[in-house]
């Protein structure tokens, strides 16, 4: 039986038990993950076994693991048998299951992109915090991406103590230390604030009707995003608005 994992996107502890698992041919994987509390928690402890995995397989299976697809564990097992017994499997671009792999990786990959450009903070009082004030920000992502994507905004906001709240989990950065917390309700993030009201009066503003392109925007900004972006609240009346305003320009 395989030992439970720390949390849905730990990589490092399914990887220790690999070769184990590897070792006894007929071992499956069940879905047994821990808390996402557990995020930065301890590293799990290595499993003897022989298995030499080519070079990428690290990258590729440390991606796949931060998906939601409850099958991830077993496809990432099933293929690394297959690896055991065809060496130069590995470099078949074409097979289904490879393949299947890497657009899992590529899609985790794209909403970790999406985290970074679609994270929203307001502002609230913390007397925990210093200075008395935190940056509080809502995000739903599809996969398990917090590990991953926590790195950008220590870097980008490392001066400011904030939170990243998310059903998936939450991060929490106090101008020294990142730390991870259990899953988040939508109402534990804070309401509208005064400085999102400018912000939204600044984005009608720059608003260019003569650029809309709805069905590109959607493809850059995909609707699912829209509830946690304060900009987007203008988005339907902008582009109701978008051929008249663009006429009125074109008369000046």
């Amino acid at each position: 039986m395989n030992l439970p994992l720390r949390h849905p996107s730990d990589w490092d502890g399914f990887a220790a038990q690999l070769p184990a698992l590897l070792a006894c041919g007929h071992a499956a994987w069940t879905h047994d993950v821990g808390v996402q509390s557990s995020l930065f928690g301890a590293q799990a402890e290595l499993v003897s076994g022989a298995w030499a995995p080519p070079a990428g397989w690290d990258d590729l299976g440390r991606r796949v693991a931060m998906h939601a697809d409850d099958t991830r564990y077993a496809r990432l097992l099933a293929f690394a048998r297959r690896l055991q017994r065809e060496p130069a499997l590995w470099s078949d671009v074409l097979d289904p299951e490879r393949r299947r792999l890497q657009s899992l990786a590529r899609q985790v990959d794209r909403e970790i992109h999406k985290m970074h450009a679609f994270v929203r903070f307001r502002e609230v009082a913390d007397e925990r915090a210093a200075g008395g004030r935190r940056h509080v920000a809502w995000f739903e992502p599809a996969h398990h991406i917090l590990r991953a994507a926590a790195p950008f905004f220590v870097r980008r906001f490392a001066q400011h103590p904030w939170a990243i709240l998310t059903p998936r989990g939450c991060l929490r950065w106090d101008g020294q230390r990142l730390s991870g917390a259990g899953p988040a309700r939508r109402e534990d993030a804070p309401p509208e604030d005064a400085g999102e009201a400018l912000w939204l009066t600044y984005y009608r503003s720059i608003f260019n009707p003569a650029r809309l392109k709805v069905a590109a925007m959607k493809k850059e900004m995909p609707v699912r995003y829209w509830a946690q972006m304060p900009e987007t609240q203008l988005i339907s009346e902008l582009v109701r608005d978008a051929p008249a305003r663009e006429g009125r320009m074109r008369d000046v």
